[in-house]
């Protein structure tokens, strides 16, 4: 998976790449899917929900830039592989999900796979987390019709936003950069993911 599927692809991290390998895929996926588990390719977890393919998984921390000891808040927790992800990159990670029942989940996967540094939350992730704000990072694994401001005012100053924007006909990662002058937007690959849920989303 990643000397195929990341690497080939423009994965240049190499933490990243590293993170990549080091995290059990197969943990993340509902056992009838643990054989496709890595093919790049989404996988459908329940509730209308998927994991995302490994490349973009991969690409969305790589355009996080995490550092070791960087504060992180995943939105859209789905399994907890994006998480788990951010956690292996020496991030301490927040990850909220609006589904109780994949929440749960996702909290037993990460423990059994030792992630001790990721904390699950249930709520509506278009708002963030205020109590524990700001953040280093903010992944968001769904797609909104613009940028959350909610999100963007976490962010610690020089902080990386990285959300898909659009509709259901196209769609495109942008990384937003808090700056004095407002957010920075740069625009990278198309992409499909299912829709941001929430006040500030769909």
């Amino acid at each position: 998976m990643v000397t195929d599927q990341l690497a080939a692809r423009g994965i240049t991290d190499q933490r990243v790449l590293d993170a990549m390998s080091r995290v059990p895929r197969e943990l993340f996926v509902d056992e009838r899917d643990r054989n496709r588990a890595y093919l790049d390719m989404p996988l459908r977890i329940g509730f209308g929900q998927t994991i995302s393919q490994p490349y973009m998984v991969a690409l969305i921390a790589q355009e996080a830039a995490v550092r070791e000891g960087d504060r992180v808040l995943d939105i859209g927790t789905g399994s907890g592989y994006q998480a788990a992800v951010l956690a292996e990159l020496g991030a301490e990670v927040h990850t909220i999900e609006r589904i109780p029942e994949l929440a749960d989940r996702a909290r037993e996967r990460l423990r059994a796979a030792g992630y001790d540094n990721v904390s699950v939350h249930l709520g509506d992730g278009t708002l963030g987390l205020p109590d524990e704000a700001p953040f280093d990072e903010i992944t968001v694994a769904a797609a909104a019709p613009e940028v959350p401001m909610s999100l963007y005012e976490q962010l610690v100053p020089g902080g990386r936003l990285v959300v898909p924007v659009g509709g259901p006909g196209g769609q495109r990662l942008e990384i937003v950069v808090r700056s004095p002058e407002g957010p920075a937007v740069r625009r990278s690959v198309p992409c499909r993911f299912v829709p941001l849920l929430g006040e500030e989303g769909y």
